[in-house]
C-alpha cells in the first residue's frame, strides 16, 4: 500500500493500493509521495549475512586449494627450461663461434668470460672477433654460475652445465650439454 499526502492544506493521508499509483514505476517497493509528488524508495534490502560471507570464503579457499598446487611447480619448470635454452642455444652457439674464429675453445681458466672479452691468459685468441655474447654475467636461473670445462670429461670439446636448483654438482638435477635430452651443436659435431 502507498501513502499519499493530499496537499499542503490537508493533514490526513490517504492509502492507495500500489497498482493505483500512477507515478510509481517500481513494483514490490514501498513508495512515499511527498508534497512535490517526488518518489522516495525505502530501501528494505539487507547486506550479506555472516554465514553467506563465510560460505563464499570457504568456496574460494577450496578452489585455491585445487588450483595453486598445479601452478606451484611451473616456476621451477620454467627455470629448468631457461637453463637448458642457455646451455643448448646461447652459450653453445657462442662457444662454437669462438672456436670457428680462433681454432679452439676457451680453456677452463679463460672460462666463459672469453666470450665477452678477449682472453689475456695463454693461449691467446688468434682471431678474436667478439664479443660473442652481450651479457657479462653467466649465471643460471638459480643465481649460480654456469660451469665450463675445456677439454670436457663428458662431451669431448667442452662440458657446460648448470648445477640445477640444489646448487650442487652431480646432485641429480644438473642440466648439462652431455645429457641425452639436450641437443647441442657441440654434441652433434663431437660425435662425427
Amino acid at each position: 500500500m502507498i501513502r499519499r499526502s493530499l496537499g499542503s492544506g490537508l493533514r490526513s493521508a490517504k492509502t492507495v493500493p500500489l497498482w493505483a499509483a500512477k507515478s510509481a514505476h517500481t513494483t514490490g517497493c514501498l513508495v512515499r509521495f511527498t508534497l512535490g509528488e517526488s518518489i522516495v524508495r525505502e530501501n528494505k534490502e539487507r547486506g550479506f549475512t555472516l554465514i553467506e560471507i563465510m560460505l563464499v570464503m570457504i568456496i574460494i579457499g577450496l578452489m585455491a586449494a585445487m588450483i595453486v598446487p598445479r601452478f606451484a611447480g611451473r616456476s621451477e619448470d620454467a627455470k629448468k627450461t631457461a637453463a637448458r635454452a642457455d646451455i643448448d642455444a646461447n652459450l653453445s652457439n657462442a662457444l662454437d663461434l669462438y672456436e670457428t674464429d680462433n681454432g679452439a675453445y676457451p680453456t677452463t681458466e679463460q672460462g666463459l668470460t672469453a666470450l665477452v672479452a678477449a682472453p689475456t691468459s695463454p693461449p691467446l685468441a688468434k682471431n678474436w672477433k667478439g664479443p660473442y655474447l652481450k651479457k657479462k654475467s653467466f649465471k643460471d636461473p638459480w643465481g649460480n654460475p654456469y660451469q665450463y670445462r675445456s677439454p670436457g670429461t663428458h662431451s669431448g670439446d667442452y662440458d657446460l652445465f648448470s648445477m640445477g636448483p640444489d646448487g650442487v654438482e652431480g646432485g641429480g638435477d644438473d642440466i648439462a650439454n652431455w645429457d641425452e635430452t639436450t641437443t647441442t651443436a657441440n654434441t652433434a659435431t663431437s660425435s662425427n
